[in-house]
């Protein structure tokens, strides 16, 4: 059978993702967009039949979308991979960015419940496909969210998949959304699940997994594969034949022994509908066994030389047309290149996000505001940049509606609270966090707001790494029990992406909604450049 998979699509319907790396595409093809997406799905089923061929997906379909999808809570990037007619997927981490319920009417249509109904003659009618969360339970009674397994069957053949997301999405979501819910030990679940798909007659088995690793090589390689996929892989039970994984918006094909020293298919398909992995499993059809020895994987490019699918363009048109002149509405300019957003390096300060931060404090720095002193905004939530070059349709050096959306699609209010000195150096020490408490990113760096300087030495151990005394604002040294008013997003301020030392903050005034406040910023600054570091050694 055919198993065709990709993660992180993250609602980018719209053709204009960058290339990948020349280290992992040496050819440098231009990839992505939903229409080329759909018709390479189409051509890579027609090689086999689509008897014989499943798509499946390893989570964050929605979430931390583009101003298209994102602006009408990923109903298009839903309507979208309803049309390119995807079976299955694992839920991930972005699936829970509106909460529980949000997902739930993901899943089950209907119409949103502040927004309404943006087609009232066709209300949402929710994913043809299956979310699975087989280690997302909720408290009240036990029961996974939604169906932790599917089964399929393919010639005659039963296949079982478990789909699960990362044990540490509580730190990377709102905790309020996901208040209800518990998200359970990646390897513990699978196990339990693997062989209670055994006892069901179910031998071909596949772990749809939202964690995964780093590796150096191409699309294809698998040099050097990283925590946590590499020990999660090595723990999860023989029973199951691939784990297709996502998160870490990286291409991978390996090949890696399971508990009993027998190598299994461990792949992921980078990120954006930028590459399709296709894998091969050969299963004897009188044990149901896959035959690993003689199975394949591969990943391939989403080319844009692949013709577009005429129905997802409708797609597109249909939304386009409702999102309407705001999407092309002028809000700023900048005259060079701000770079660094979530798609890059998470770990370093990068300009974007030190821009954002002083978006944040100039939306909170008012005696009527908050009062803040001091800004920091988290690179992850940085989704997009701004590179001079457009878009959309807008000329060079302009910010528009649909890009000030795409730097900040969350929905997340400005607050503005009270910390000590020392609180600051806790939270900028929460920046690196061991991988066994954040999974794939033990490095999640802030961007900081003009004024404020530190160094960083990453040589020290975790919580030293802070050179003491080289805290400053406006040139004046930080002083450790001294208070300060520090505007951050309400995701860190409660403690998202374990910047728990946030958490401590007295005096917590809310602030304007983030993109509302972006889009203010644009308008009375233009002529936007990226900022020089504020940090030493970061």
């Amino acid at each position: 059978m055919q198993l065709l998979s990709f993660n992180d699509y993250h609602g980018h319907l719209e053709a204009t993702d960058p290339k990948l790396t020349p280290a992992e595409d040496p050819s440098q093809t231009a990839v992505g967009g939903a229409e080329h997406l759909s018709t390479t799905l189409t051509n890579l089923r027609a090689k086999v039949g689509e008897k014989s061929s499943l798509t499946v997906a390893a989570g964050d379909l929605i979430g931390g979308s583009p101003f298209l999808s994102g602006m009408f809570h990923d109903e298009p990037a839903v309507e979208s991979l309803n049309e390119m007619k995807l079976d299955v997927s694992s839920v991930g981490n972005h699936e829970f960015d509106e909460g529980t319920d949000e997902l739930l009417r993901m899943q089950n249509g209907g119409c949103h419940p502040t927004d309404g109904c943006y087609f009232p003659e066709a209300p949402y009618a929710g994913a043809d496909f299956q979310w699975l969360s087989a280690n997302v339970v909720r408290k009240d009674n036990g029961d996974t969210l939604l169906p932790g397994t599917s089964v399929k069957t393919v010639n005659g053949v039963k296949v079982g998949f478990i789909g699960m997301t990362l044990e540490a999405t509580p730190t990377l979501v709102s905790p309020a959304g996901v208040s209800s819910v518990d998200f359970l030990d990646e390897v513990t679940t699978a196990n339990a699940q693997a062989a209670a798909l055994k006892k069901q007659g179910v031998k071909s088995i596949v772990v749809l997994l939202h964690e995964g690793g780093y590796q150096t090589g191409t699309i294809n390689d698998c040099n050097g594969i990283s925590a946590p996929i590499a020990q999660i892989a090595a723990q999860i039970t023989p029973e199951v034949d691939q784990i297709i994984t996502g998160h870490t918006h990286q291409a991978y094909i390996c090949s890696l022994p399971d508990p009993a020293g027998n190598d299994r298919l461990v792949t992921s398909a980078h990120d954006y509908g930028r590459t399709v992995t296709e894998t091969t499993l050969v299963i004897n059809t009188k044990s149901g066994e896959v035959m690993r020895d003689r199975s394949t994987a591969t990943n391939h490019l989403v080319a844009r030389t692949a013709p577009k699918d005429g129905a997802i363009t409708q797609i597109i048109d249909k939304w386009n047309t409702l999102a309407g002149p705001l999407k092309a509405q002028v809000v700023g300019t900048h005259t060079e290149d701000i770079l660094g957003d979530s798609g890059g390096n998470r770990g370093i300060e990068t300009p974007m996000a030190d821009v954002v931060a002083d978006a944040i404090l100039a939306g909170t720095d008012g005696a009527n505001e908050g009062g803040a002193q001091i800004a920091f905004m988290n690179v992850g939530g940085v989704r997009e940049d701004l590179p001079m070059k457009p878009k959309y349709s807008e000329a060079p050096g302009q910010i528009t509606y649909a890009e000030a959306f795409d730097v900040a699609p969350f929905n997340n209010l400005l607050v503005s609270l009270d910390l000590t000195g020392d609180q600051i150096r806790q939270v900028l020490e929460q920046q690196y966090q061991p991988v066994a408490a954040r999974g794939s990113r033990p490095m999640l760096a802030l961007g900081v707001s003009e004024g404020f300087t530190y160094t960083w030495d990453a040589t020290q151990p975790q919580g030293s790494r802070v050179v003491n005394g080289s805290m400053a604002l406006n040139g004046t040294p930080i002083e450790a029990t001294k208070t300060y008013r520090v505007g951050t997003l309400s995701f860190l301020a409660d403690g998202g992406d374990l910047f728990t030392a946030f958490t401590g903050g007295k005096n917590r005034i809310g602030g304007p909604e983030d993109l509302g406040n972006l889009v203010a910023y644009f308008g009375a600054n233009p002529g936007i450049t990226a900022p020089a570091s504020r940090i030493a050694g970061l």
